[in-house]
């Protein structure tokens, strides 16, 4: 039980002026910084790809930026705050799974010139493989980044008492700015600068938290709590965070994500060469290990100060607790910085699924490759998909779930179906087109009662950790045994399967 010296009322705080004097400022600098640092667009290759010139360590902290800014910031101290630091395990095989992307999946990607990380399948299977997988990418992503809006407009509600669907409205108008301007490039150097400043914002939580608790003393009575607990060995399907469901479903997670996902590998196919993609990778997975446990040792103070309130959403603990508790500005900076920095990721999501839209489907099927053309195209796809994501986001406003697992949980429908397409490309060379379309569907359908038990729930208690390790398996097994119905294609399954 929280400390009698640390119990408070964390209830709805009032509006504070100089908190949203703050925040307001922030984000215009935000907007500003974007349009400066973006340069001039030339064409489609600057707008989506920074015309491959990005610096290594600028990808890394972008990388971090985009995959975790707001779900971690805001959700993954709920966790902690009502359980312990068993989720660090996945870190472990987020780490794991980079190292596989950059030694086995980026190499394929600086063979000639990619725009998008589908069209390596295009070499290996065929135009349709690359638009079926691109598909998937599109729904996947738009349905997890619609999560992130929604977490995103948490901490805003709290400290302006606008409504969700306000807040919700505000991320959008201020990201799409930015991003329909200066593109990929704005969005790199933005993540840059966000990630600094809500790193700090979490450190100055975790000094106050644990002052308000009584001191660094008493995480010794979080020790005898177990909230401290950082690993598990227990071998289970159901337990949702343990060693063996963190390293390989965490690795498996990381593969999809970062070797297929166009999100990521669109920055890093923006690096100089194949060494800065891969160092960028790697040292983005040490760095997520260490921001992870920052924000997992935020939960835990936060519980100490008693902060953790009954009825109150584990989503928005951290953000409470930084309005009632932090000084009156600097509260406003924080929240600013998880603004600022979720807005990023919006950004970066807003900007690949423009860029996958537009090489993917609108070039091929239209014929029009023109880059200064592809550029207007690319522009009006930012528009279009920010006006979906931010529809999207309010559907997730009755919501429950901490947000970092939901939006995980979204993901893993198609993460599975993505990732097996690569591994059916590189290990089975008997694989054709239809065999992967197949594969993707059966995936896809099999994971989604599996996921969100819609119209039934399949296996149900199976730990979500474990969904892309299962929709990967599905999808290599039905496209092997898909293939060895009828006679192999030798183009396809013998001098294309090295393209893979």
């Amino acid at each position: 039980m929280p400390s009698p010296r640390a119990s408070r009322a964390f209830c709805c705080p009032p509006v504070r002026p100089l908190d949203v004097a703050v925040i307001a400022a922030y984000c215009a600098a935000v907007i500003v910084f974007g349009l400066v640092l973006s340069g001039r667009q030339r064409d489609a290759s600057d707008y989506f790809l920074g015309h491959r010139g990005l610096p290594w360590w600028a990808i890394m902290l972008s990388i971090v930026a985009t995959e975790t800014s707001a779900l971690t910031v805001i959700s993954v101290p709920g966790i902690a705050a009502r359980g312990d630091l068993t989720f660090l395990q996945l870190a472990f095989g987020y780490l794991v799974g980079r190292i596989g992307v950059a030694a086995y999946l980026l190499p394929g990607y600086f063979e000639g010139t990619q725009d998008t990380a589908y069209q390596r399948l295009e070499r290996r299977f065929g135009p349709g493989a690359r638009r079926a997988a691109s598909g998937m990418f599109l729904l996947t992503r738009a349905l997890a980044d619609c999560v992130r809006i929604f977490a995103t407009a948490i901490p805003l509600a709290i400290i302006t008492h606008w409504s969700l669907a306000a807040g919700i409205l505000a991320i959008g108008i201020v990201t799409v700015i930015y991003t329909w301007v200066g593109g990929l490039r704005a969005v790199v150097w933005v993540d840059v600068i966000q990630l600094g400043v809500y790193l700090v914002g979490g450190i100055a939580t975790l000094v106050v938290a644990t002052r308000l608790a009584g001191g660094v003393g008493e995480f010794a009575r979080a020790w005898d709590q177990g909230k401290l607990v950082a690993l598990d060995f227990r071998l289970s399907f159901t337990i949702l965070y343990t060693f063996w469901g963190g390293v390989v479903g965490g690795a498996l997670i990381a593969g999809a994500s970062h070797g297929t996902d166009h999100l990521i590998v669109q920055r890093l196919l923006a690096a100089r060469g194949l060494k800065d993609a891969q160092r960028a990778l790697i040292g983005s997975g040490a760095f997520i290990i260490l921001q992870f446990a920052l924000f997992l040792l935020v939960g835990t103070s936060l519980w100490l100060a008693g902060a953790d309130q009954p009825g109150m959403r584990s989503d928005a603990i951290y953000p409470t607790f930084v309005i009632t508790a932090l000084p009156e500005g600097l509260a406003g900076f924080v929240v600013a910085g998880i603004l600022a920095a979720a807005m990023s990721s919006h950004a970066s999501a807003v900007n690949s699924l423009a860029s996958a839209s537009t090489h993917d489907f609108y070039a091929p099927l239209t014929g029009r490759h023109d880059q200064t053309h592809l550029l207007w195209v690319g522009r009006w796809l930012t528009l279009f998909w920010t006006a979906v994501l931010v529809a999207g986001a309010m559907a997730f406003r009755n919501q429950n779930t901490p947000v970092v697992q939901l939006a995980l949980s979204i993901a893993s429908i198609t993460y599975g179906g993505l990732l097996g397409t690569y591994v059916l490309g590189g290990m089975w060379p008997r694989a054709r087109q239809r065999d992967v379309i197949v594969a993707i569907i059966v995936s896809v359908l099999g994971m989604t009662p599996v996921v969100l038990g819609v119209p039934w729930r399949l296996l149900p208690g199976l730990a979500w950790p474990w969904y892309v390790p299962l929709g990967t398996a599905v999808t290599v097994a039905v496209g092997m045994l898909s293939s060895l119905m009828g006679p192999a294609d030798r183009r396809t399954g013998g001098q294309n399967a090295q393209a893979a």
